[in-house]
């Protein structure tokens, strides 16, 4: 008789422990550093792995306007063009000034997690320049804001030509709009030329510091061999060619005015 109790009281507090266990267990599976389940963390995984095997969109979406589609994936608006949805994965590179991450009046772009991205376009749409490929960002670039005050702050040693400084500009605007006028890097550098984004590049010096410069429709850009070449030596190169031989990399000198480059020229 005591033996009977014995097995009823042995069976019934191994049923507590199991329930115990499973509860824990259930529990745990919902459990990440990002916020996550692990069943959302792992269809996103597979979407992208998706995409990577697909023809999904590629190319440059400038001036646009990133909003909160689902986990990992976003939607980017141009003007004059139709949205388009794009995933980001573990090797997207993205880069704030102020509104995803990094601070407003800093003149060079911070990196960002994925996480930082997720948050702060879950608070509201992100101007943010994109590079995609295949249907997922390579690239995620904020815009800083426009010079509200530009205008009127030229009382400086731009004073004299203020008034062609302004709206007037024939420069791209989603390019240099992230200079502070006046005040970006002057110089002539003399090293490696890498690319960082569209319109966007870095010269190292010889001590291994990058500095960061933009391009312009004005920028000379001559090319002896690695950026392009022509059949009397050096030539005018496109910007295209720019482009392609930095993301190669070649030694160039680079004479900088005001954050942009005014000459590119590779070192032949």
């Amino acid at each position: 008789m005591k033996n009977r109790h014995l097995r009823k009281a042995v069976v019934a507090t191994a049923a507590i422990t199991a329930g115990l266990l499973m509860t824990a267990c259930q529990n745990g599976t919902d459990d990440s550093s990002s916020g996550k389940s692990g069943a959302d963390a792992s269809a996103v995984a597979e979407k992208v792995s998706d995409a990577k095997n697909s023809k999904g969109v590629s190319g440059s979406f400038k001036n646009g306007e990133v909003t909160y589609l689902a986990p990992g994936k976003y939607i980017v608006s141009v003007p004059g063009k139709d949205d388009q949805q794009f995933w980001v994965a573990e090797d997207t590179e993205v880069y704030g000034v102020g509104t995803i991450c990094g601070e407003a009046g800093s003149k060079v772009d911070a990196p960002c997690t994925l996480d930082q991205l997720e948050a702060a376009i879950k608070k509201g749409a992100v101007n943010a320049d994109v590079e995609m490929k295949n249907g997922i960002a390579s690239l995620v670039t904020e815009r800083r804001a426009a010079q509200q005050d530009s205008g009127s702050s030229g009382s400086g040693s731009d004073s004299g030509s203020s008034s062609g400084s302004g709206s007037g500009s024939d420069s791209r605007e989603t390019v240099v709009e992230g200079i502070d006028e006046g005040k970006g890097v002057n110089g002539t550098w003399f090293g490696n030329v890498s690319y960082l984004a569209p319109g966007k590049y870095t010269v190292s010096d010889m001590k291994g510091t990058e500095q960061q410069f933009l391009v312009a429709e004005d920028t000379k850009i001559l090319g002896y061999d690695d950026i392009c070449s022509g059949e009397d030596g050096e030539t005018q190169c496109t910007e295209d060619e720019l482009e392609t031989a930095a993301k190669k990399g070649f030694s160039a000198e680079v004479v900088i005015s005001n954050g942009i480059a005014t000459s590119i020229r590779d070192d032949h």
